[in-house]
């Protein structure tokens, strides 16, 4: 099955004109020259049309010569590879990796330095990076500003959020790149730790829809030892240009050769669909580099936290003080404030519920001692990630989920104080591993600690990483919320079982969120891998949880379940109440049967902030299971089966939005309804405001 083509020759010294790499298909064209400047420039076309008109290349350094000009090209190398690899978990069973390559290899003349630039041109789009080979004179230097440069063709269609150093967790504008000055501040709503850099700035992966209604995406891919990228935009010539994440002194990366940059990616499709199958994110990055991975599993979890995010109940277990000291403030004869939800009977409840209903595990917040006052404070020793509190009792309540076949799940809330959860973090991996803990979700609310570092810079990319290496060693799989975006990185460490890293089910009840959220989502925070988006809230008035809270959640029952297809995952939750999925058991039967592990996906319907509709394939069963989410205006989405099995009969159970169902009027109103269908059926399923809709397709048993 596996076929592998490699292909390496060698060219000319002299490199006077303009050198062209082709995608397999030929449709995908890279064109790279030295301008008269001896600047790196390239430029990017899709049958023939511009893509990125010519763009330049290069960096600024900090207290050295700049590499930016008087380049030129010293060799340079073609070669083409294409193989199947399988992922452990995924969207499907099998990626192919195809690609035609170009490796440029340049000398700055002056200087003698080396600087190449490797492209690879797939059938959908291109990436490139920068390569710096050990040297004699190149060592050690830092990055002032990576100066990479995407010129765009037109004043497109943008669908961003403001460029920040610290926070992801934005609502989606939807505007011309014209438009993003005027419309920045009232982008820019507030978080718990966030810092802009420029009303022109926006954060990838960045989609684009222009007036000839080409889709463009530009993101990065194997974020390793560098800080993120998000893109500044120059107004006057519709030019984006990279911008890094700084460290507490404002310098950008901290080099020593031999390094390699991240991958800088382009994707181009006059079908948005193109932009949603592509793996080529993924492509970049390296092989699994764990050995063993048979203990990586997907997952599908309720917890112990919907209720503190509403506000019903709480983190912290008391009262009584201002501010605790671990070690030295006496919880254990503190009055309990009886608002805690991280305790033995509480737990129980939703062990139970887990048991019942087929979940793998439960998610348990506030479990652990310095929650009273965990953020806002700049704590350096807030967490000790192994005293729980005294309503908490490990051992029991481990017991107790395993004699039900359901795990619990470990959290580890940092207060986004990295020295003390590094200095911690080996104790608490060994504490996980001694009670049978096997997956994390961690968190960095707040602002950084170590003091005017940013989530996204060097330091903390470095952080995170780390932190997943070493959860490996333990047998650990790693969910981190506020961490910076993914970039494909989960091919090399697939125990990196999802991330947050965007605006996730959790503002819906901090104020709400916009309806069409969850259709731009998959262009964009996705891009990178898979997002813990926590759906399936089916109570959407928030007030009824805590009459102190006026929040409403801006979808439609429906949506709620069309979103466990449609935002892929292999962690899987169902955050709302278990009372509220008793409420509606004939809904919540969709949640109970939905894989959450895939052999093939397809992708039906597509359109960036309107709509998206897929099908997925259960792994290792005839099972098929399509979500759609929709945006603001109702809609008759178009199901074409032809996924399916030719010369099978199948019953498909579909729950869609009711008559008259709307995200703000009637949002728990669901049709739940039976059909034969084959690869020949074409359904027509009404979606309303906010809507959508999910289908289980079963063969018939003959």
């Amino acid at each position: 099955m596996k076929k592998l083509l490699l292909a390496v020759c060698f060219l000319s010294t002299t490199f006077t004109q303009a050198q062209e790499c082709l995608s397999p298909n030929g449709q995908v064209q890279l064109v790279f020259e030295i301008n008269k400047k001896g600047q790196a420039t390239y430029q990017m076309l899709l049958n023939n049309k511009a893509v990125i008109l010519p763009s330049t290349m290069g960096f600024e350094l900090n207290n050295d010569l700049d590499l930016l000009v008087g380049f030129q090209i010293t060799d340079i190398q073609h070669k083409t590879y294409d193989a199947w690899w399988e992922p452990v978990w995924g969207e499907e069973r099998s990626i192919r990796n195809h690609y035609n390559e170009m490796l440029v290899l340049l000398k700055q003349e002056n200087t003698e330095r080396q600087m190449n630039i490797r492209f690879r041109v797939f059938d959908e789009g291109i990436g490139f990076r920068y390569e710096f080979p050990q040297q004699p004179k190149l060592g050690n230097f830092v990055i002032k500003q990576e100066k990479t440069q995407f010129a765009m063709t037109g004043d497109h269609k943008a669908f961003w959020i403001p460029g920040d150093y610290d926070t992801q967790e934005y609502d989606y504008t939807t505007s011309k790149l014209s438009e993003i000055e005027s419309l920045f501040e009232q982008a820019y709503t507030g978080n718990a730790s966030q810092e802009a850099f420029s009303k022109t700035g926006v954060q990838t992966a960045l989609m684009l829809k222009t007036k000839e209604n080409l889709y463009i995406n530009i993101h990065e891919a194997a974020l390793i030892e560098y800080p993120a990228m998000h893109l500044n935009l120059m107004p006057e010539t519709l030019t984006f240009e990279s911008w890094l994440t700084p460290d507490a002194l404002g310098n950008m990366a901290y080099m020593t050769t031999p390094h390699n940059t991240p991958w800088r990616t382009i994707m181009a499709s006059d079908d948005a669909r193109t932009i949603l199958a592509s793996r080529m994110t993924y492509n970049l990055n390296e092989p699994c580099a764990i050995e063993d991975t048979s203990w990586i599993r997907p997952i599908k979890y309720v917890g112990v936290w919907w209720e503190m995010i509403t506000g019903k109940s709480s983190w912290s277990y008391t009262n009584d003080y201002a501010a605790v000291k671990l070690g030295i403030t006496d919880l254990q004869n503190a009055k309990p404030n009886s608002t805690h939800a991280a305790n033995n009977e509480n737990v129980k409840k939703y062990i139970d519920f887990a048991s019942k209903h087929g979940f793998d595990a439960v998610l348990v917040e506030g479990w652990n001692v310095g929650w009273e006052d965990w953020f806002g404070y700049s704590k350096d020793y807030v967490f000790d990630f192994t005293t729980p509190y005294p309503d908490f009792d490990v051992v029991e309540l481990n017991a107790y989920a395993a004699a039900r076949g359901v795990e619990l799940m470990m959290h580890h809330e940092t207060s986004s104080s990295v020295r003390n959860y590094e200095r911690h973090m080996e104790k608490a991996y060994q504490f996980m591993k001694k009670h049978g803990y096997h997956s994390v979700k961690s968190g960095y609310v707040g602002d950084i600690i170590p003091r005017g570092e940013h989530h996204y810079s060097q330091f903390m990319v470095n952080h995170y990483l780390h932190a997943v290496q070493k959860a490996a060693d333990y047998e650990i799989m790693v969910n981190a919320h506020e961490a910076v975006r993914p970039t494909g990185i989960a091919r090399t460490y697939p125990n990196m079982i999802a991330n947050e890293s965007a605006r996730g089910t959790e503002f819906q009840a901090f104020g709400g969120s916009k309806p069409n959220h969850t259709t731009i989502l998959p262009f964009t925070r996705q891009i990178g891998g898979p997002m813990d988006y926590t759906p399936g809230i089916f109570q959407m008035d928030i007030s009824k949880l805590n009459p102190n809270n006026g929040s409403r959640v801006n979808t439609t029952l429906a949506n709620q379940l069309g979103l466990y297809v449609v935002m892929y995952s292999p962690l899987q939750m169902a955050a709302d109440l278990p009372e509220h999925y008793m409420r509606f058991e004939d809904a919540f039967q969709f949640i109970k049967n939905v894989a959450i592990d895939w052999d093939r996906s397809a992708y039906l319907e597509a359109e960036p902030g309107s709509y998206i509709t897929i099908a997925r394939k259960a792994k290792d069963s005839p099972k098929w299971f399509v979500g759609n989410s929709n945006g603001y205006d109702p809609r008759k989405a178009v199901v074409n089966c032809s996924f399916l099995e030719p010369g099978t009969l199948y019953e498909a159970t579909i729950y869609r939005d009711a008559p008259g169902a709307n995200y703000q009027t009637n949002p728990q109103a669901y049709i739940i309804e039976r059909q034969k269908i084959s690869h020949k059926t074409k359904l027509k399923i009404h979606t309303a405001a906010g809507g959508g809709f999910g289908i289980e397709i079963v063969p018939e048993v003959k």
